[in-house]
């Protein structure tokens, strides 16, 4: 079943002699379940295509349905609700509150929602990150892989239709890299979470079902790894 529909998706920074244009006319879908990475050089679209397809930058023109909802035909409540409920977004520095506990910085977008807390889930993804220990830390008294499976946690907690994730291992040691992908590549499996993965190691992208390849706002390979 398509999660994802991308489509004739255009983004234009500037006017003129100026104008860049970061995605154009990108189309394509991705299935419930896959785990997809998208792979290209620095200025090839590819933080562009992640932010869109988030909800967190809006495009030039092009459509996002995610679960068959327009993403962009929204209004600006909808939309906020849109990204605390749907997508589930991890970044290469973590981007931890850093006066919150580990607990507290994972069950932050349940709070933010004014929902009640699933205490059987947050006991279930600080057992799989290997948090238990650490969860009435702060951010600063983890290593940087305690911190991004912290980010992966407050990700997963309310089991959003995507995960997106960029370049989710650059600011981490090789050891912590494989771990994180490891996680990442279990979540896809037992909670058949969606994933979209930036990345610029061939052997993590290897690791994903697809590679979409970016050059200069486009794809210009679209490769199936397994299915």
């Amino acid at each position: 079943m398509e999660i994802l529909k991308v489509e004739d998706l255009t983004k234009v920074y500037g006017s003129g002699a100026n104008e860049v244009r970061a995605l154009d006319h990108v189309s394509f879908t991705v299935k419930k379940g896959e785990f997809t990475a998208i792979v290209g050089s620095s200025g090839s679209g590819k933080s562009t295509l992640l932010h869109l397809i988030g909800g967190v930058d809006t495009p030039t023109s092009g459509k996002v349905y995610v679960d068959g909802t327009d993403v962009y035909a929204q209004n600006e409540d909808a939309l906020a609700v849109f990204r605390r409920r749907q997508v589930g977004l991890i970044y290469q520095f973590y981007n931890l509150i850093p006066v919150l506990s580990v607990r507290e910085n994972i069950t932050l977008p349940v709070l933010m929602d004014g929902r009640d807390v699933n205490e059987e889930r947050v006991e279930e993804l600080l057992s799989v990150l290997k948090l238990k220990r650490r969860e009435n830390h702060l951010p600063n008294q983890l290593s940087g892989g305690q911190q991004q499976r912290v980010s992966i946690g407050r990700a997963l907690m309310n089991a959003p239709a995507l995960l997106l994730a960029d370049e989710p291992t650059g600011n981490l040691d090789s050891k912590n890299s494989r771990e994180i992908m490891q996680l990442l590549r279990y979540s896809n499996e037992k909670y058949h979470q969606t994933m979209l993965v930036i990345t610029h190691d061939e052997d993590i992208a290897l690791q994903a079902d697809r590679i979409l390849s970016l050059e200069d706002g486009r794809i210009v390979r679209d490769e199936v790894i397994r299915r």
